[in-house]
C-alpha cells in the first residue's frame, strides 16, 4: 500500500447542540492538524440510529463505517455528561464493529480524546474515551485535552481563545501527527498476534480435512 499521502484523520464529536462545544473544540484541533499536512474528515452525527435500532445498512451506519475505515488516525471529542462520555458519542463507538469480514476497522489506528466541561476541569471523559480505544485496539497516543468551563473559552465566531487550554490542543494534534505518521505503514507487524494466527491455522486445516 502506497504511504505517499497526507495522514488521514477522522472527527467525530458528541454533541448536536447548535452551539455545540464539542464540536468546535474539533473543529479548532482539525484546523490545526491540517496546518501540519493532515487530511481531515468530519462524521455529522446527526440522524445516526440508536445501535441495534436499525440494520447497519442505514445510510448514516454506512456512512460511518466508510470514513472509520478511510481514516489512519482519529479525534473523539466529547460533553461530560453526569461525569461520563455523551449518549451521541457512545452510540457513533457502538456503531464501529471490530471486524468487518476480514477487515479490523480500527485496529491499529491512531486516537486522539478531548472533552470539555461545562464545570471545573475533569478527565472522566476522556478516561472512559481510552477505555473504548484500547477496547477498539487503536494505538491511544498519551496526551489528551479536556477543556474546563467551554462556554467561556470560545469567541463568538467559534474558535478556541489563545490560552493554556488552545496550547494543549496544539500538543495533542502535534502528537497525533507524529504517531501516525510513524505507526500506519507498522500497523500489520504490531497487531499480529499469535491466538489469531493459531485459530486461522486451525480454520485452514480443518479445510483441508474436509
Amino acid at each position: 500500500m502506497s504511504l505517499d499521502h497526507p495522514p488521514r484523520i477522522l472527527f467525530l464529536y458528541g454533541s448536536l447542540r447548535e452551539r455545540s462545544y464539542s464540536r468546535l473544540l474539533a473543529e479548532e484541533a482539525s484546523r490545526i492538524i491540517e496546518e501540519m499536512g493532515a487530511e481531515v474528515r468530519f462524521f455529522n452525527p446527526r440522524g445516526l440510529p440508536l445501535h441495534g435500532a436499525e440494520p447497519d445498512t442505514h445510510p448514516k451506519v454506512q456512512e460511518l463505517l466508510t470514513l472509520v475505515q478511510w481514516s489512519e488516525g482519529q479525534v473523539w471529542s466529547s460533553p461530560e455528561l453526569h461525569g461520563n462520555i455523551s449518549g451521541l458519542m457512545k452510540t457513533q463507538i457502538d456503531w464501529i464493529p471490530l471486524k468487518l469480514g476480514a477487515v479490523r476497522p480500527t485496529q491499529g489506528k491512531t486516537l486522539a480524546v478531548m472533552q470539555v466541561s461545562g464545570g471545573s476541569q475533569s478527565f472522566n471523559a476522556v478516561n472512559t474515551m481510552r477505555l473504548l480505544g484500547r477496547w477498539m485496539r487503536m494505538f491511544t497516543i498519551p496526551n489528551q485535552s479536556s477543556v474546563a468551563k467551554a462556554y467561556q473559552e470560545f469567541h463568538e465566531d467559534g474558535r478556541l481563545k489563545d490560552s493554556a487550554y488552545r496550547d494543549r490542543v496544539v500538543d495533542v494534534m502535534e502528537e497525533l501527527y507524529r504517531f501516525t505518521l510513524l505507526l500506519r505503514d507498522k500497523v500489520d507487524e504490531l497487531t499480529d498476534r499469535y491466538s489469531e494466527r493459531k485459530a486461522q491455522q486451525q480454520m485452514d486445516m480443518s479445510k483441508v480435512l474436509k
